[in-house]
């Protein structure tokens, strides 16, 4: 049975109003379009819906059964679209984001912030997790948009944007002074203790290809799961850490850290945000997309 939903709307609000008259004002359309909108329901239902009484009409007991399955559907329908325009216009709402430690510390806290400040009523839900997993989520409809690090190996559905440039290096503490103010070759590093990530992350998948690039291959003393750990260990003379930057500034800063250097020059990297190509963005996603643009033009 194919039944028009104009038809349950005249229906709904004539019961509502237990008036013709009330539900064509309600509607905004003539009393003799709600009447015919009635006369058709009861048409292709086969029973009659409602009885005229002095004061209007009332619903007959097949009415009430209708009425009582319609006034649910309806009013679902009217809580749904309410419900939008309040995501509209940013008075609730979600977004869903993959980050991982680096991304999130060193590129999306702050627009976060922002974004809570402005927009409280939105909830916010972070994914921590390296840029292969980040990817994975992406494709699955887990996450609306991820925050990830190059290199990275992503399906031409997945729209990549950098963001912010990011540089590496390799850091050490006083047991490898002797290395201070020598210009070393990549070489060097498979006679010394190395601190680096896991071989899951982009960071690792970085350097392996770039010192495989120069017939180097790294047999890493520690493989850990964070950069901020990297750093303690070096501190404590564990090895030579590798990791981004800023991870490493402040020990630099203060001479409990120093950098390596090499002839060879360590490429820069990217933070970058991934979403996908034909998945439109919630209107809050979008909203934070744009304060992190406004911020890098």
């Amino acid at each position: 049975m194919n039944i028009s939903l104009e038809y349950y709307k005249i229906f709904y609000h004539v019961a509502q109003c237990k008036s013709i008259t009330l539900a064509a004002q309600k509607l905004s359309i003539s009393q003799p379009a709600v009447s015919q909108g009635v006369r058709q329901l009861e048409t292709i239902l086969g029973t009659r819906l409602f009885v005229r009484t002095p004061k209007g009409v009332r619903l007959t007991a097949e009415g009430e059964v209708l009425y009582s399955y319609v006034s649910r559907g309806y009013e679902s329908i009217l809580a749904g679209e309410a419900k939008v325009r309040q995501m509209l216009n940013m008075n609730m709402g979600e977004i869903r984001i993959g980050a991982s430690d680096m991304t999130l510390q060193f590129y999306l806290l702050p627009y976060l912030e922002q974004f809570h400040e402005r927009f409280p009523k939105i909830k916010v839900s972070v994914t921590n997790a390296p840029t292969p997993e980040t990817l994975r989520y992406l494709r699955e409809g887990k996450i609306d948009f991820g925050v990830v690090s190059t290199p990275l190996s992503a399906p031409k559905e997945i729209q990549i944007t950098a963001v912010k440039e990011i540089q590496d290096l390799f850091v050490a503490g006083p047991r490898f002074s002797h290395l201070k103010g020598r210009i070393l070759h990549y070489k060097a590093l498979e006679d010394l203790p190395i601190i680096c990530l896991e071989k899951s992350t982009s960071t690792r998948s970085f350097i392996d290809q770039e010192l495989a690039s120069h017939n180097v291959v790294l047999q890493p003393e520690f493989e850990l799961a964070t950069s901020d750990m990297i750093v303690q260990f070096a501190i404590r003379n564990l090895g030579i850490g590798y990791v981004m930057k800023e991870f490493a500034q402040s020990q630099l800063k203060s001479g409990e850290l120093f950098p390596l250097a090499f002839h060879e020059k360590l490429p820069q990297r990217h933070f970058c945000i991934v979403t996908e190509k034909k998945v439109p963005l919630s209107t809050a996603a979008q909203k934070l997309l744009e304060i992190t643009a406004a911020e890098t033009q």
